[in-house]
Order: structure tokens, then sequence, then C-alpha cells
């Protein structure tokens, strides 16, 4: 089955702030970051959160014991306008008795496969992704 259309509608509120729908979720997105994030801010939440979603989903149905997880993206943008994202570092704090191999998997997978985010994105992006792992 086909996936549906992402629909997103945006309504101005004041100065760049927008009241943000898309389906049932409503959000403020924020030129300035101060009611809510900005448009390059989503963007990064939404690379983090696609990857990290492949990961725990992957690790999870390899049934790994994933105790915990969180993930941390640092973005570099470009200087000149248009001020673009250039370089992401995206680190992944794994807990529970999972293999590397099992981490290092998933992350490929998400990256090379999965991750619709990470694929609507310019491929000249440099993406370099890590982790650890705590038990």
């Amino acid at each position: 089955m086909a996936k549906p259309p992402v629909v997103a509608d945006l309504v101005w509120t004041e100065a760049l702030r927008f009241d943000a729908t898309s389906a049932r979720i409503t959000t403020v997105v924020d030129g300035d970051s101060n009611a809510g994030p900005s448009p390059v801010q989503m963007l990064v939440f939404g690379l983090a959160g696609c990857m990290s979603a492949d990961v725990v989903d992957i690790v999870r149905k390899g049934r790994h014991p994933l105790t915990g997880f969180s993930a941390h993206l640092v973005a570099e943008r470009a200087q000149e306008h248009p001020t673009r994202v250039v370089r992401a570092e995206l680190h992944f704090h794994v807990r529970g008795d999972v293999p590397a191999a099992a981490i290092e998997r998933a992350i490929t997978l998400s990256r090379d496969k999965y991750c619709s985010v990470w694929h609507s994105m310019r491929q000249d992006i440099e993406l370099t992704t890590s982790f650890d792992v705590t038990t």
C-alpha cells in the first residue's frame, strides 16, 4: 500500500511565527527560535528522529535488550546564503546489553535504506554517525 502524501498547513500569527498543522499534530514554527523551533531546527529534529526511530526499531526487532536510547545531533551550516546544513554529526547513546555489531547494522540500514528524511535531503551533506553502549 502506498504511503499517503504528508500535508502541512502553516498560518502566520506574528513576526516570523506560524501555527503548523499536519494530520492531528499542531506545533509552532518560529524563524526566530523563540516560540518554537526554527525551520532548520525542525529539519535536524526530523533527521535525528527518523534515524533514531529506525535504529531503535531494528535493534528491538533483533530482540536485543535495549533499556535506554538517546541521540545528539550537531549540524553545521553554510556561512553564506542559503545557510543550509552542510555537515551533521549524529551520536547515539545506547543502554542495554546490545552488541556493537547490531547497532552498526541498524545505523547502516537506516542511513542506506530506511530513513526517508535523510534520503529527502541533499546527498552532498556530510553525515557522520557514532555510538556508545552502556549496560
